[in-house]
């Protein structure tokens, strides 16, 4: 049944709301203009959303799952030939809303103030809900085919690991594009039946401006709110922060709980697993460390041989997981979908992580970037990157293997600096921190580092 993935909106509530961008609604008068885009939908297959930050993003999407119809979410700011291939790989029959310019795929309209009233309809939960793009890092985007069986099954390990409520008020400002910020941040309010207030832009101001309970957020957020004290104040009152899509620095964690009194819970996933491991509300907090698996959710630890690594909180390994959160492919793409999973079914992430044993789970990186083969060691980057924050000099930084024809990588740190400092220093603090074989051979001094829409840093372009 379509009950079956937003709950908490059919439940057509008025003392619930959501809020996007400035315009809010009641769940009830949601649910009454998404039964208008869904019965326009009859028919229709898959349907793009120009994923804009906006309550009409949020309607066209709701309307199609309560029709059970397949959503594409376009990022708005695609570039001609990325639009070029989202459309002619996943063959919308329409776009649902607004329509980017030159595209001769007919746009549905959507009437914000519309009502109708919703009959449920069968759905089956294996039919996939989302078609959605990854990041495209290395070739195009790949089309990431997401059943409403893996979103409900997501959506409620986190409702679990969080304790989320129906009387929670989320707070957010990202993209409608992602996981993150669609998933997480509008259908689990939406399957909840709890508030969401989306603060359009991600600024401190606008983070302080709205009274919730919990807050998501990416590092970039967190980071300009810890430097900004009066604005992270404001969220003294709040029950959880959450910090996800890259990894926390750790003096961004520590002075958040000063100023804040909370410690901020980091999570890990991808698109093609949606959230598979979490800090659970009722758990240790950690920096740099992304929790435990949520429910149906394995993970485990494997070298380049495929044989298991221990959980000594120490050694490095391949991550995999498996469970009921995975997707069911990738569009158009049957060999490379077979290439991502195991012979016996574990989906390999290209994450390298450490795994304690408690089970709680710290992610090193990518594996094609993050793991540093040097002089015989398995050297996880992100353990230096967080080992270089630390220094009161180093605002930013990232850390890469690079050729080297002794050691076959070195270890190269790039450093945005916040205050001036020589290379040797900071050679010598990793040194200090940390094992000898892990410090940089070579320090590049930067202005700024190449980041990607979610704060990602782009080491390929390094």
């Amino acid at each position: 049944m379509a009950e079956a993935l937003l709950p908490g909106l059919l439940r057509a509530r008025t003392d619930r709301h959501l809020s996007v961008a400035g315009t809010t609604t009641s769940h009830a008068d949601l649910l009454a203009a998404a039964a208008v885009v869904a019965d326009s939908l009859a028919g229709r297959r898959r349907v793009a959303v120009l994923a804009t930050p906006t309550m009409s993003t949020v309607l066209a999407v709701t309307g199609a799952l309560l029709a059970g119809v397949e959503v594409v979410p376009v990022p708005p700011d695609s570039g001609a030939a990325e639009l070029r291939h989202i459309l002619s790989d996943a063959t919308p029959d329409a776009w649902l809303g607004a329509a980017p310019d030159d595209t001769s795929l007919p746009a549905l309209e959507i009437d914000e103030t519309a009502r109708a009233s919703y009959t449920p309809v069968q759905v089956d939960p294996e039919r996939i809900a989302f078609v959605l793009y990854t990041s495209g890092t290395t070739g195009l985007p790949k089309g990431v085919l997401l059943s409403r069986r893996a979103l409900t099954a997501g959506l409620d390990g986190l409702i679990d690991a969080w304790a989320w409520t129906s009387d929670d008020v989320l707070v957010h400002g990202l993209p409608l594009f992602h996981v993150h910020g669609l998933v997480l941040g509008v259908l689990g309010p939406l399957r909840i039946g709890g508030s969401l207030v989306h603060v359009g832009r991600g600024t401190p101001e606008a983070y302080a401006g709205a009274k919730g309970t919990m807050y998501f957020a990416v590092p970039t957020i967190w980071s300009r709110l810890a430097e900004s004290p009066d604005h992270a104040r404001e969220l003294t009152g709040a029950r959880l922060l959450v910090s996800g899509s890259a990894a926390l620095p750790v003096p961004v964690f520590e002075r958040l709980k000063e100023l804040t009194g909370h410690e901020v819970a980091e999570r890990y996933g991808m698109s093609e697993t949606l959230i598979t491991v979490a800090t659970r509300a009722d758990g240790v907090r950690r920096a740099g460390w992304v929790g435990v698996p949520v429910a149906g959710v394995e993970t485990r630890l494997r070298d380049e041989h495929g044989a298991d690594v221990p959980h000594d909180g120490e050694s490095v390994g391949r991550l995999e997981v498996r469970g009921a959160t995975l997707f069911d492919g990738y569009l158009n793409r049957a060999e490379a979908t077979a290439e991502t999973f195991t012979d016996d079914g574990w989906f390999v992430t290209g994450d390298v992580a450490v795994i304690d044993a408690d089970g709680a789970h710290r992610i090193v990186g990518r594996e094609s970037v993050d793991l540093i083969k040097s002089a015989g060691y398995r050297i996880g980057a992100g353990e230096i990157e967080s080992t270089l924050l630390g220094h009161p000099a180093v605002a930013e930084c990232a850390v890469i293997g690079a050729p080297d024809p002794d050691l076959g990588q070195k270890i190269v740190a790039f450093v945005v600096a916040r205050t001036p400092v020589s290379a040797a220093d900071l050679t010598s603090y990793v040194g200090e921190e940390l094992s000898a074989h892990k410090r940089p051979r070579e320090i590049v001094f930067v202005d700024a580092l190449p980041r990607n829409e979610m704060g990602k840093v782009q080491k390929k372009r390094l």
